[in-house]
């Protein structure tokens, strides 16, 4: 039998570990946690029907931007944006904990003591192992609070779809935008009260988690028991908390800068590099870092921007706001652009590094409706011919033609 769409995915560097089709098909699709490709599916012995259907919720193989509504060139680069604001949550405990202002936190509350949702499906660190995630289902404060800050490794939030599936009262989903993107693949819209994508420039491997960790000075013996990489002010310091012999530590934090810009993003996934949807162009909510308006330290208060992309969105945001829950002041749509230059460069650079792909006999993903070409053309010159020739070397050094394969679980 030929080899099926799932494991082909994996195989040709298209998935993005978004855990769809596990959470749509549990009993023939497990996601595993490869320390080096990340956390991706292994269909079982049997299960080849099961992933062709499964085929149809993969955003990292395929994804329809003509579906999304399109007013100007704004929402032609960065999906339908209807209104922004920055603020954060009124909760000062939650502004706290939450990475950049709470903002995602807030709203899962209020729309849970609104009625709008019965339950809030994201993510959190696992009990057993905190340098992993878990999907989850909350429904109170405390256990949101779990999850809340950012999780710079490996996770699949929509592996909830088969409990989001079974739940009486319409879910809230918290999720990467590639997460997002498959949900709304799912059909699965009377069971989604709201979707909540967070802004997200890729998801580093366990080799990077396990870097990152011998950076903070945990002894390789040591019981991990917590791990945070953003939160506790803006944008927080990244620390860890360990057992060792019977005692517990605290290891000193060390900067988001040099967290992430010198350990955690050089181990993102190739697929990462080659993403058009950083900031969740189709979730009804994207929340990210204001980077236009830094922090002065390492535990400011926290700011959010939020960005309405659908009705539905406007109006959890808009209620949040009138509750008092969310503290907020409207900007101007372009805001994005103002905020997060890096990406807009990501994106643009895409265009180059796909060119090169193909003409070594790689795969894409197949997107329609995304004219990558004019953001490519309006770098600089540098830029693009670093697109180019950069991709050309990272394909020879990693060898991306070879398929990549994962061991199923128990392996």
């Amino acid at each position: 039998m030929s080899q099926d769409p799932i494991t082909r995915a994996v195989a040709c560097n298209l998935c993005t570990g978004c855990g769809a089709c596990a959470g749509a098909f549990p009993d023939f699709i497990t996601m595993v946690d490869d320390p080096v490709h990340g956390r991706r599916p292994v269909v079982a012995k049997g299960g080849h029907t099961a992933a062709v259907a499964a085929a149809s919720l993969c955003a990292g193989a395929a994804v329809d931007y003509t579906t999304l509504p399109r007013r100007d060139a704004i929402d032609a680069t960065w999906g339908p944006v209807l209104a922004t604001w920055t603020g954060h949550a009124a909760d000062s405990e939650i502004r706290h904990r939450g990475s950049s202002g709470g903002a995602v936190t807030a709203l899962a509350l209020h729309a849970l003591q609104s009625g709008l949702a019965g339950g809030v499906a994201h993510v959190r660190a696992r009990d057993d192992d905190p340098r992993l995630n878990a999907a989850v289902l909350s429904r109170s404060r405390a256990d949101l609070l779990r999850g809340a800050g950012s999780r710079y490794a490996q996770a699949s939030a929509a592996e909830a779809l088969a409990d989001i599936a079974a739940e009486p009262a319409p879910v809230a989903f918290i999720g990467k935008p590639c997460d997002v993107a498959s949900v709304a693949k799912a059909g699965v819209v009377d069971k989604l009260a709201v979707t909540i994508a967070v802004f997200c420039a890729g998801a580093p491997n366990l080799v990077a988690t396990d870097r990152l960790l011998a950076r903070l000075g945990v002894p390789q013996d040591a019981q991990l028991t917590e791990l945070r990489y953003r939160g506790d002010g803006w944008p927080g310091l990244m620390q860890a908390r360990y057992q060792s012999h019977g005692t517990s530590h605290t290891t000193p934090g060390i900067t988001y800068a040099e967290g992430w810009g010198q350990i955690l993003q050089s181990e993102r996934r190739w697929r990462c590099r080659i993403c058009t949807d950083h900031t969740g162009a189709f979730a009804d909510i994207s929340v990210g870092d204001p980077w236009h308006t830094p922090p002065k330290g390492h535990s400011d208060a926290g700011q959010s921007l939020i960005i309405a992309r659908t009705p539905a969105g406007l109006r959890l945001i808009e209620g949040a706001i009138a509750a008092g829950v969310l503290v907020a002041t409207p900007t101007t749509r372009d805001v994005i652009a103002q905020a997060q230059p890096n990406l807009m460069a990501s994106q643009g650079a895409v265009f180059g590094r796909r060119l090169v792909m193909r003409a070594m006999g790689l795969a894409v993903p197949q997107e329609k409706g995304l004219a990558l070409f004019p953001l490519w053309w309006r770098l600089p010159l540098r830029h693009k011919l670093q697109s180019l020739a950069g991709t050309a070397r990272r394909i020879l050094r990693a060898r991306l033609w070879r398929p990549v394969v994962i061991a199923g679980p128990g392996a």
